[in-house]
């Protein structure tokens, strides 16, 4: 059965060396949960293009350890974004095979929306 769980998270980028002859920008990333998943991520993002033009994409993998609907564990997200001509496209997903402790089995998306700089996620899941 698919559950819900919805909250914000705080995430701050770090600038990394270059990749391809700086072609390819390298961030890491660490975020807080707050809500409904309570933990942490920590990940690596590459991407390229203009983001000041509107004009770029990246994709990015992360580790979430947390505590969720009363679980504890660990669990891995995908995320694919873009941007071009206006119009952005973004997908969040749990990496099949990635879960661990009592997150073991866990699949699903993540939805998100960002409003005055707040990041509020709603994750839906099977375990």
């Amino acid at each position: 059965m698919t559950q819900s769980a919805s909250g914000t998270f705080d995430v701050v980028m770090r600038a990394g060396p270059g990749e391809c002859d700086d072609q390819i920008n390298r961030f890491e990333l660490s975020k807080t949960f707050h809500g409904d998943l309570h933990g942490t991520g920590s990940g690596v993002m590459l991407s390229s293009g203009d983001p000041h033009a509107g004009e770029a994409g990246y994709v990015a993998i992360e580790v979430v350890r947390g505590e969720l609907a009363g679980r504890h564990g660990t669990f891995a997200m995908m995320q694919l974004g873009s941007m071009h001509a206006g119009a952005s496209v973004l997908h969040y997903e749990v990496v099949p095979g990635s879960g661990g402790g009592d997150f073991a089995g866990i699949v699903g998306t993540l939805h998100l929306d960002i409003d005055d700089g707040i990041h509020r996620y709603e994750l839906r899941y099977d375990l």
